[in-house]
């Protein structure tokens, strides 16, 4: 997608360790209209794989999910990283590293929201090491519903997380992908 792609070339900034931070426009100030954009074109791209709903992780991952399953007409749940009071006793858990954070993270989905009947779309920011992904994959499967696709914004190719997702056989789509950051460049793949 070449908006999005114009967009890391001109705000990304590679901090080094395959750390790309997008903060001005998608991680901490969010362009709204970008985010429509990107929430038609991953419709685009899944509107034909019946998905009931949409699944993200907290909080990053929430506008891109959002602006998707909007244009899908269906819900969005995120995975919440901290339970609320307003949460069941009972939940589905996973973990899973957090390279910026340096620290594993716990995500969570209820299941009032996460039904064995439900055909599931992930999106999220970014497909790096697959790690975070495949804590939704897994949600996904202790749910008992069904996974049809694997949406994100930004694939860092470079780190392997495609490899290991392309093991589940459902589509992968990711609208920008970069080849390699090192040595401070921002390489896209053709």
């Amino acid at each position: 997608m070449e908006a999005l792609k114009e967009r890391v070339k001109r705000e990304g900034q590679n901090l080094g360790r395959g750390i790309l931070k997008v903060d001005s426009f998608i991680n901490h100030q969010v362009d709204p209209e970008l985010m429509v954009a990107v929430g038609r074109e991953l419709a685009g791209r899944f509107g034909g794989a019946g998905a009931t709903k949409v699944l993200t992780a907290e909080i990053s991952g929430i506008a891109p999910a959002l602006t998707t399953a909007l244009a899908l007409g269906i819900p969005v749940v995120y995975a919440r990283k901290t339970k609320p009071i307003t949460m069941p006793e009972q939940v589905y858990r996973q973990t899973a590293p957090s390279h910026t954070k340096g620290r594993h993270v716990e995500l969570m989905a209820s299941p009032e929201f996460l039904r064995p009947s439900d055909r599931i779309l992930i999106v999220d920011d970014f497909l790096a090491s697959g790690q975070t992904i495949s804590a939704l994959v897994r949600l996904v499967e202790e749910a008992g519903a069904e996974l049809v696709g694997i949406g994100t914004l930004i694939e860092k190719r470079f780190e392997g997380g495609r490899a290991q997702l392309e093991e589940l056989g459902i589509p992968i789509e990711s609208l920008v992908v970069i080849a390699d950051m090192s040595d401070g460049r921002i390489v896209f793949a053709e």
